[in-house]
């Protein structure tokens, strides 16, 4: 159904804007000829003491240009004093219901629209908008009604019997909508729209064989891409290449390049194997500068998502070159060469991947997708030099966009440049001040920067005013406490804030770590130890700080062995991460045996 208003889905169709132009005209034409023929008052006739049929039409007129304007209650009030004055206007009383319509009063615009259409009730404008406010105030059987008396009026109007027929379905009136799909063939003959309209409503109703039989049926007698390729698809479903093939040929006979019909056949032969041909067609189609640009690039993604890895790994040099096919033909469409660049990214191509997404922020300077694209597999390649680089520049020409800054922050964290971090931080705080999310971001990462420099007064500064932004914020809790328990300082109080996180995140391994060894530290290792048994079965046993922590609980509550069985695993995943660990094991072992 369509809407009057704006800002609505769907905006008027030609045919409307048609009528108005020419009821406007028509007024105007009135207007015109009064004027010439009555240039001024009668004898005896003061301004003001009648008016006349051409000041109520040039009101409409001028009431029509407000409502055309969206100044719905300005033609309202106007339209008001035309059909209080002349109430036989039919226009002025169609475009008050317009305008009520638009200001949601439907009662009024009924009213308006009934009054026109009693007026004059042939224009089919009339009554297709009194339709849309029966729609719009859900009574179906009504929009159904008028609708019906409408075809039986205006048999022609084509998209009537489609929109007659969404109604019939959203009605549950499925065969009435077969019906109108005949009534439509019979008045304008059988076409491909009507042949994949019977398609979809049979399907729809969860004929699938009838559907595809209506198809064929309509095959006999037409020739059609459209429905020779949507039979294609279906004898591939059914595992019929061979007959899929021919539908497809078939086809491609009618229309060389129709993309459906080409993408069948194509599938059809890397499904049935016979990649000579498939790639030999699918090239054609990707290097085929005519076809858009938007199905290449579903097509191209599909093939990323849906084939066999080993079908991309034994045919990469092939693959290769559909997607470069793809990008000679559309050089400077940005989805061509972000498709492309995901690809080689994909298949570990990183310095191809970054050569297409740098290509593409080039020609799009002003793209803010364009540059986190190629800053995202900067960060996922590790070169951090880079990274900040490119990061600092986009930041530049996007000075709003504080993630850029953050990506900056990751590449300096991982080159050890602490204090670069925090410059970033300062900066995030300026320009985002205002948004508790960014501020709060920007404090948790200054307080983690400040421990790593060794400056913990500063970091549980930091801590503080991120906790002033929301106190129960997990990763910072977590930091704080752990920071605390290291230096053995305000255990009760990191201890309350470690149990906050573990409520939010009672199975995340770090939470119950930090918690437990808290605990333990406080000389309460029986409550610790249920903690990092429960660890250990979420993720625990890959963390050589956890195992640690778990083995020293077990020590201190006299449980040798299973101490010793965790250090073992710990000793065995260390990568220096714990630098005295072997001299601590080799310690406790010593103890054991005295």
């Amino acid at each position: 159904m369509q809407d009057t208003c704006h800002g609505n889905p769907v905006p008027d169709t030609p045919e409307m804007i048609l009528l108005k132009m020419r009821e406007t005209i028509h007024i105007s034409i009135i207007a015109f000829l009064s004027v010439l023929l009555f240039p001024f008052p009668a004898a005896g006739q003061m301004p003001g003491q009648h008016k006349d049929r051409s000041y109520y039409e040039n009101q409409v007129i001028s009431a029509v240009e407000r409502y055309d304007a969206q100044d719905f209650k300005g033609a309202s009030d106007m339209l008001e004093d035309v059909v209080a004055g002349d109430p036989e206007n039919d226009a002025a009383h169609y475009y008050l219901g317009l305008s009520s319509f638009c200001l949601k009063d439907f009662a009024k615009a009924e009213k308006e629209l009934k009054t026109a259409v009693q007026l004059d009730s042939m224009n089919f404008w009339y009554r297709y908008r009194l339709a849309l406010v029966y729609s719009a105030t859900d009574r179906k059987e009504l929009t159904i009604a008028m609708y019906e008396d409408l075809l039986r009026d205006f048999p022609k109007k084509s998209d009537l019997y489609y929109n007659l027929i969404d109604l019939y379905l959203s009605d549950g009136q499925s065969d009435k909508a077969l019906e109108t799909l005949s009534q439509i063939e019979a008045v304008s003959g059988k076409n491909d729209a009507t042949a994949m309209t019977r398609f979809q409503l049979l399907a729809r109703l969860g004929k699938q064989k009838e559907a595809y039989e209506s198809l064929e049926e309509y095959n006999k007698e037409y020739s059609s891409p459209q429905v020779l390729s949507v039979l294609g698809d279906y004898q591939m479903s059914m595992y019929n290449d061979s007959t899929a093939l021919r539908y497809y040929d078939e086809a491609l006979d009618i229309s060389p390049g129709y993309a459906p019909a080409v993408l069948g056949k194509a599938e059809a032969l890397r499904v049935t194997r016979r990649y000579d041909g498939y790639f030999s067609i699918i090239n054609r189609f990707l290097a085929d500068d005519t076809v858009p640009a938007a199905g290449k690039c579903d097509y191209l993604k599909a093939v990323m998502q849906q084939s066999d890895p080993m079908f991309l790994k034994s045919f990469m040099e092939r693959v290769d070159t559909m997607f470069t096919n793809a990008v000679a033909a559309h050089p400077k469409d940005s989805s061509v060469l972000v498709t492309a660049g995901i690809y080689f990214f994909g298949t570990d191509r990183e310095g191809k991947a970054l050569e297409y997404l740098r290509q593409n922020m080039d020609i799009y300077p002003e793209s803010l997708s364009a540059a986190a694209n190629y800053i995202e597999v900067l960060m996922y390649t590790g070169n951090w030099d880079a990274l900040a680089s490119e990061s600092e520049k986009s930041f530049r020409k996007f000075p709003q966009e504080t993630a850029f800054l953050e990506m900056s922050s990751m590449a300096y964290y991982n080159k050890g440049e602490y204090g670069k971090v925090l410059d970033n931080c300062r900066t995030i705080l300026s320009v985002a001040a205002g948004d508790s999310l960014k501020t709060l971001t920007a404090y948790s990462t200054m307080g983690d920067m400040y421990h790593q420099l060794g400056e913990n007064a500063k970091a549980y500064k930091a801590y503080d005013s991120a906790l002033k932004i929301n106190a129960s914020y997990a990763p910072v809790l977590n930091n704080y406490a752990f920071y605390l328990s290291m230096e053995g300082r305000k255990l009760k109080k990191a201890a309350a804030m470690s149990k906050i996180t573990v409520d939010q995140e009672p199975d995340n391994p770090t939470y119950l770590d930090t918690y437990a060894w808290i605990l333990y530290l406080m000389g309460k290792p029986e409550e610790a130890k249920p903690l990092f048994k429960h660890a250990m079965l979420y993720g625990g046993k890959d963390s050589v700080v956890i195992l640690d922590h778990y083995a020293e609980v077990l020590y201190a509550l006299k449980e040798y062995d299973l101490a010793m069985v965790y250090w073992t695993q710990a000793s065995m995943k260390n990568n220096n991460e714990i630098p005295d660990l072997d001299r601590r094991i080799k310690e406790r072992k010593e103890a054991i045996r005295k």
